[in-house]
């Protein structure tokens, strides 16, 4: 029941019958459309899908304002919905086929969470003691973003930043891709880019990029002297990097390949290099 626009009656959890009810504002008002089209959607949330995305987004430390799980599911999240009956977030519960109509897919991996959108850090916060940092240029494909993420948790990268026009890492299919790892590496927009190249240079960071260039060096060679810190620039799917990057960095970088190939996905490139240039131990 709604007591008034925005406010909730606290039983928990809430069964759901009318994929119209107006209470899922969030779960439909947010549409994949109205997400690519912001950086921030509206009312600073995103939307967090799974068990396992939502519970990584909680140790992060991110606040649900609701959650909507298909019934069959209660049993297995009771304990989140128990912490959500202790703070008040309402627990939306309904049949498979009215969740489905809702929002447009099976629900099949247990709940989806409107989730508070954290304030970004800044530049120096997220750069703090960091030594390996890629750098997504302009990289718009949710997947890939999501990829890349999920490469630099796994393989020892200390933050990832993007750039103004990147992809949001906080969109449904980046999240879902990256299995949550976008709540556990540190990550944040640059300003103005390439002139976000010089702010890097200035906090101590070689910056390099990948990119076909005659004067590239081999990964390899690069991994054999490391610098200290480093900051990889991954370029978009289509055209790669833009020329006023690769003339801005310090150093641009090629992975050296066979059989014909001259290029990889931007995440495969981005695991390769993260790979061969990370800190031991």
């Amino acid at each position: 029941m709604v007591a008034a626009r925005g406010t909730y009656d606290r039983r928990v959890p809430e069964l759901i019958t009318d994929a119209q009810d107006e209470r899922l504002v969030d779960y439909v008002g947010l549409t994949d459309v109205a997400l690519r089209r912001r950086t921030e959607p509206e009312r600073g949330l995103y939307i967090a899908e799974s068990e396992k995305v939502i519970r990584r987004a909680l140790a992060a430390g991110h606040r649900p304002r609701s959650y909507l799980m298909a019934r069959r599911w209660l049993a297995d999240l009771a304990d989140l919905v128990e912490r959500a009956e202790a703070a008040g977030i309402p627990v939306f519960v309904g049949e498979h086929e009215v969740i489905e109509g809702l929002t447009g897919f099976h629900l099949h991996r247990g709940a989806l969470a409107a989730m508070h959108r954290p304030a970004l850090p800044s530049l120096p916060e997220v750069l703090d003691g960091a030594r390996r940092v890629l750098v997504l240029e302009d990289v718009v494909d949710h997947t890939n973003v999501g990829a890349v993420f999920r490469s630099a948790a796994a393989l020892g990268v200390d933050a990832v930043l993007v750039t103004p026009r990147c992809a949001d890492p906080l969109y449904r299919r980046a999240i879902r891709v990256s299995m949550g790892t976008v709540f556990q590496v540190p990550w944040t927009r640059t300003g103005p880019w390439p002139r976000g190249v010089e702010r890097l240079r200035e906090l101590g960071f070689t910056v390099a990029a990948l990119a076909l260039e005659d004067d590239s060096v081999a990964l390899d060679v690069l991994a054999a002297d490391p610098p200290h810190r480093l900051a990889l620039v991954l370029g978009t799917e289509g055209d790669g990097l833009s020329r006023h990057t690769v003339a801005a960095v310090d150093v641009t970088v090629r992975i050296p390949m066979r059989g014909g190939v001259d290029s990889l996905n931007v995440a495969a490139a981005g695991a390769v290099a993260a790979w061969a240039l990370r800190v031991p131990g």
